[in-house]
């Protein structure tokens, strides 16, 4: 081990990006080593890994037998790290859409202390680049429901540009995390906010793949918001709880009824009106819950928070009219 810091970069058909990635990171930042963790790739990603890391002493190869997830190769890539000392550990996707140039960063955050950073989108200074209308949709109201349900302050709780320090890996179980998609992140997230880690966000851009074929189906997003939902349910034992409960209820309902896999086709036609009206449906739900005298369940405050339930099931369904994605189309 020649430096400190392991950049794990999980693979699936990634030949084409995989030098690429490599380069930047070796290019970008001192004092990093690289861990290619690739599932047996058929278009012969894992045998130009093996090159890479013939030509370059910081690159290093873990070949796994088959296609297993990504959180199984972030499991196994960091149990090979902590096995070689390690002290930090970071989540780069190898398609290019976390950028290399801005991984210092993150190791700054870590370096002043962090113990979780996530490079977010979606604080000050994040950006998302040549993302279509609906999966930034999924994605930023998706965040926005999450913080609202588990009670955070992190506002991009599925990004995957992180660094972590090693004593927080040691502490997280990562035998027993979600397995669906990629809710994992946001799991991993909340359970070292719990655990009373120092959790930071710093800005970053997030542009989309420019080859290859991404990873990601939108069908993920109604299973990965019960989830929330169900962990806010666990979390809390006040309003907050009934009210993430239920809305989480009305929202993957919509959802499922709507055939959200759809939007993409539609979403790009809809009047810019209803993408706001989708928007709002969450800041006002949260200003409602916030107004509420939190404790016990007054008859006035169960009053407001049931308005701020419909509220919220009436702007999704009639948002979901106007795509023409409701169930009566």
């Amino acid at each position: 081990m020649a430096n400190d810091t392991l950049v794990i970069i999980p693979t699936y058909n990634e030949v084409e990006n995989l030098p690429l990635i490599v380069g930047r990171v070796l290019a970008a930042q001192d004092g990093v080593d690289v861990l290619v963790v690739d599932d047996n790739s058929p278009d012969g990603t894992g045998a130009k890994a093996d090159e890479l890391a013939a030509e370059h002493d910081e690159v290093n190869v873990l070949h796994r037998a088959g296609k297993e997830g990504l959180l199984a190769a972030y499991r196994d890539g960091f149990r090979w790290g902590l096995e070689r000392d390690y002290q930090v550990f970071v989540q780069m996707d190898a398609d290019g859409s976390h950028a290399p140039e801005e991984l210092g960063r993150l190791l700054g955050a870590i370096d002043d202390g962090a113990d979780l950073v996530i490079g977010s989108r979606y604080i000050d200074g994040g950006e998302v680049k040549n993302w279509p209308k609906n999966r930034y949709l999924l994605s930023k109201l998706g965040n926005e429901y999450i913080a609202l349900a588990l009670g955070g302050d992190v506002k991009d709780m599925t990004a995957g540009y992180r660094a972590f320090k090693r004593e927080t890996l040691e502490a997280l179980d990562f035998d027993a995390l979600s397995g669906k998609g990629y809710i994992f992140q946001v799991e991993v997230a909340h359970n070292a906010e719990q655990l009373g880690f120092d959790v930071r966000e710093v800005p970053v851009t997030f542009e989309d793949r420019k080859l290859g074929e991404s990873k990601l189906d939108a069908s993920f997003a109604a299973a990965s918001l019960a989830e929330v939902t169900k962990w806010g349910v666990q979390d809390k034992a006040t309003i907050v709880k009934d009210l993430s409960t239920e809305t989480g209820r009305q929202i993957v309902h919509a959802a499922e009824q709507s055939k959200l896999s759809g939007l993409g086709k539609r979403i790009e036609g809809a009047p810019e009106q209803v993408v706001n009206a989708i928007s709002e449906f969450v800041p006002v739900v949260k200003h409602e819950v916030e107004g509420l005298q939190l404790g016990s369940l007054r008859t006035r405050a169960a009053r407001r928070t049931n308005d701020a339930i419909n509220l919220g099931a009436e702007t999704i369904r009639q948002a979901l009219h106007a795509l023409g994605l409701d169930s009566k189309k």
